[in-house]
């Protein structure tokens, strides 16, 4: 892969099989001649990203947009096709996925980083730094436990976007805390933008918070990529097909 490209689909599908019920999808993981209904989630879909790129994803709920990060990420994996990623990737998607419910805030910090691929000494530079950007003040030595939902999306929130990703993704995750502290979120993806190295991926139904941060938009649709090119045309066009029901 070309350097300076750090994702790349090359005619990627996903298939999805649909079952009747529990049952059948549970036999269906022994048996091949259960009857199901295949689903293309993605649908042979191609594009390129260069190092430094920030580019948003549109589509309503079930276009695509979710199952190409899911396979970025490594959570899911393609049917047909090939992914390449080259770089750290960060992804704002469920902010409190992998954290364990006993331990401290503080614990969580180094679990999470290593998950994410840092050793205990780089964790430990950036410990302050989450610890600080979360403003949980003492309730960082407390059990995730005992965290309500915001506070766990604020303390997942802050060891990702600190890590130093080169590659970051945010799926529709700016919707954290208070008014103030979800413009220090967006504050810091600008920061983390202004970085000549750092790769932005948006994923979003709203064409407002996009144009802050993307200068390229792709357009999702029933599991087909359907328009790639600048911003300001993406959101025309996909307003205009929300508008005229076309989506």
């Amino acid at each position: 892969m070309n350097k300076d490209v750090v994702i790349k689909f090359d005619h990627v599908t996903k298939t999805y099989k649909l079952y009747k019920n529990d049952k059948q999808r549970f036999l269906g993981i022994f048996l091949k001649n259960i009857k199901h209904k295949d689903k293309n989630a993605v649908d042979d879909v191609s594009f390129e990203i260069k190092r430094g790129e920030s580019v948003a994803i549109f589509g309503k709920n079930g276009a695509g947009k979710s199952t190409i990060l899911k396979m970025i990420t490594g959570v899911a994996f393609q049917t047909k096709g090939t992914i390449e990623v080259n770089g750290r990737v960060s992804a704002l998607l469920e902010l409190t996925a992998g954290f364990d419910p006993e331990f401290t805030g503080r614990e969580n910090i180094y679990l999470k980083g290593q998950i994410l691929g840092l050793s205990d000494d780089e964790i430990r530079k950036l410990e302050k730094t989450i610890v600080n950007f979360a403003e949980l003040e003492e309730y960082i030595d407390q059990p995730v436990r005992t965290y309500s939902s915001g506070m766990k999306a604020r303390l997942g929130f802050s060891i990702n976007v600190n890590i130093e990703p080169e590659i970051l993704i945010v799926d529709e995750a700016l919707s954290v805390g208070d008014e103030q502290f979800k413009n220090k979120c967006i504050n810091k993806i600008n920061k983390l933008l202004k970085k000549e190295n750092i790769t932005l991926l948006f994923v979003t139904h709203s064409t407002a918070t996009a144009s802050e941060f993307c200068k390229r938009g792709l357009i999702m649709k029933r599991g087909k990529l359907i328009f790639d090119g600048e911003i300001s045309k993406a959101e025309e066009k996909y307003k205009d097909m929300i508008k005229n029901k076309k989506l």
